[in-house]
């Protein structure tokens, strides 16, 4: 479909026109052109770029599909991988596997994302598009609260072997996330969690919103941790990277 142009804003008088800048749209880009509705998940296997496009159309369909991370997000997410050479990663909050997706395209052949969720529908709503690029075999999904995942990660021998973890899980357990995540990463290992500006409710967090006080506070603790640079970047509602020291 094409993409109607976009006039450039007035310039004051006597100077030249504005430029108006434009994102472009390169194939396998999440924010290029969505298949049709009754395309998707349709396409042959070995179609990542095609089966990356369908995942953010399907989770856009379902019910809360408009809180997952951004186009931007999951291409910054996935580049960052690729920089550090990741070959394990964390996910919390599958849904519908659109960032365990973008995370298992950034790794090698034998890479794994072990990927958290407690509810089994949405997963398997975004399976047959993991099939579709040929990327099923990365991605570990774990059907059970994020915390006994990460706690079973721990007494398996993995702490410090995951290269990236990404939270965009409940907010009420969030400080206890960042700190098991902290333990499974290396040094060196990169810590994504979204969400983190709360649609700008954690400057004044109501007494009774809980999950906005809960984001607060983790920020403040993200702040003074000394085992971490950080880097809050205003994508969607909010990112911050911790890189472990």
């Amino acid at each position: 479909m094409a993409v109607p142009a976009r006039e450039a804003p007035a310039a004051p008088r006597g100077q030249p026109p504005l430029a108006v800048p434009v994102e472009p749209l390169h194939a396998g880009a999440p924010g290029a052109a969505e298949p049709a509705a009754g395309q998707r998940g349709q396409g042959e296997n070995g179609d990542p770029p095609g089966a990356w496009r369908a995942a953010r159309g399907l989770t856009l369909e379902q019910p809360q599909g408009d809180s997952m991370m951004t186009c931007e997000q999951a291409q910054l997410l996935a580049n960052l991988a690729r920089l550090i050479k990741a070959k394990k990663a964390l996910d919390l909050g599958t849904f519908t596997g659109y960032s365990a997706l973008a995370l298992a395209l950034a790794l090698p052949p034998a890479g794994r994302v072990v990927t958290c969720e407690v509810d089994a529908g949405p997963p398997e709503l975004g399976r047959p598009l993991w099939r579709q690029a040929e990327e099923e075999h990365k991605i570990d999904l774990r059907l059970k609260p994020a915390l006994e995942t990460l706690e079973e990660l721990l007494a398996a021998g993995e702490a410090s072997t995951f290269d990236i973890a990404v939270v965009d899980a409940d907010k009420e357990n969030c400080a206890a996330y960042y700190e098991r995540c902290l333990q499974l990463l290396r040094p060196g290992g990169v810590l994504a969690i979204l969400r983190v500006l709360w649609r700008g409710e954690v400057l004044r967090p109501q007494q009774r919103d809980t999950a906005a006080q809960c984001v607060r506070n983790l920020n403040e603790r993200i702040l003074r941790d000394a085992r971490v640079h950080i880097s809050l970047l205003p994508l969607g509602d909010g990112l911050t990277l911790a890189f472990k020291i």
